[in-house]
């Protein structure tokens, strides 16, 4: 892999995807966490949802966490799943927001409660609410790589979706989730290559290491033009509507593998690792993440006789 000029854009979103399906956590924790990432060099975090706190009791009064975080170099993300998010959301001072859009059907049912036609048929009124506000959005396309309920069988769906909601949202960019961690290189190839125009220009990916298959994943994708990540420190996350979901790809490790090929993150691998340490006792057990556990690596130089 050569690294040349290009560097990643690394989004954390361990304070909403991170905790949603977790034991709740204050408001003030939240934004906490969500600060100390950007210190630790996050140029982007994804910091809260506004959706319903009957539905995520977890991300109750994301306006209070949003209320709390400074304005700095970090760009702050917060989610939103309708046009009564995208309203509170803007209310709050938010101005980059993301809307997921499921592939599967029967995922789009038990996460938002709406076909994904319906969810499609929303992101126009999203649009109108958020676009004339100056906000950026961006579409995360859900099971984009397969489904717990076997209905994303094919690229298919997958580039339908995206052709709509680039219809909804004209300049909007679009994020490949592999929700429940089935993604493999092959898979995101096969998608990839169904994928033309608007939507290669700054297509990024989240993806969920259930399998063990995230960070393999990612590597790919960078090595064939992608340079958008969504991560969350310790490997904390996964869906609460989604069967089986794992944690998302560990930040620290993809840190730790990019910075070794001399690929630029901007981002504080210590200061990371440090953060992953806390969350233990923010979220009541270990983290998942294994640079978290083993530490940052040995030096390790080629050019220097071994001892």
């Amino acid at each position: 892999m050569t690294n040349g000029t290009a560097t990643v854009t690394i989004r954390d979103v361990t304070p909403r995807d991170g905790l949603q399906a977790g034991t709740p956590v204050s408001s003030a924790a939240r934004a906490e966490l969500a600060i100390a990432l950007a210190d630790a060099g996050l140029a982007h975090v994804e910091a809260a949802s506004f959706v319903s706190a009957k539905a995520v009791p977890t991300m109750a009064g994301a306006d209070e966490v949003f209320g709390l975080l400074p304005e700095c170099d970090t760009v702050w993300w917060a989610l939103v799943p309708n046009a009564r998010g995208a309203e509170a959301a803007l209310a709050a001072g938010v101005r980059n927001i993301t809307v997921t859009v499921s592939a599967s059907t029967a995922y789009s049912e038990k996460n938002v409660r709406r076909s994904t036609a319906e969810a499609l048929a929303g992101l126009a009124e999203i649009a109108a609410v958020s676009q004339p506000a100056g906000a950026d959005l961006d579409v995360v396309v859900s099971c984009a790589f397969g489904s717990p309920f076997d209905d994303v069988i094919s690229p298919s769906p997958v580039i339908d979706v995206v052709d709509a909601a680039l219809r909804a949202m004209p300049g909007a960019r679009i994020t490949l989730a592999d929700t429940t961690g089935t993604a493999t290189p092959r898979r995101i190839a096969a998608v990839f290559a169904e994928l033309a125009g608007e939507a290669h220009t700054d297509l990024g990916l989240h993806l969920h290491d259930t399998r063990g298959t995230a960070l393999a994943n990612a590597l790919w994708a960078f090595e064939h033009g992608v340079h958008r990540f969504d991560t969350a420190t310790g490997g904390l996350g996964g869906s609460p509507f989604a069967p089986g979901a794992g944690g998302n790809l560990a930040t620290e490790d993809l840190v730790l593998v990019l910075e070794d090929l001399g690929i630029p993150t901007g981002i504080d691998l210590d200061a990371i690792l440090r953060i992953a340490d806390s969350l233990s006792s923010l979220v009541g057990h270990s983290v998942p993440s294994r640079t978290a556990a083993a530490g940052p690596l040995p030096f390790f130089d080629s050019q220097r006789p071994l001892a």
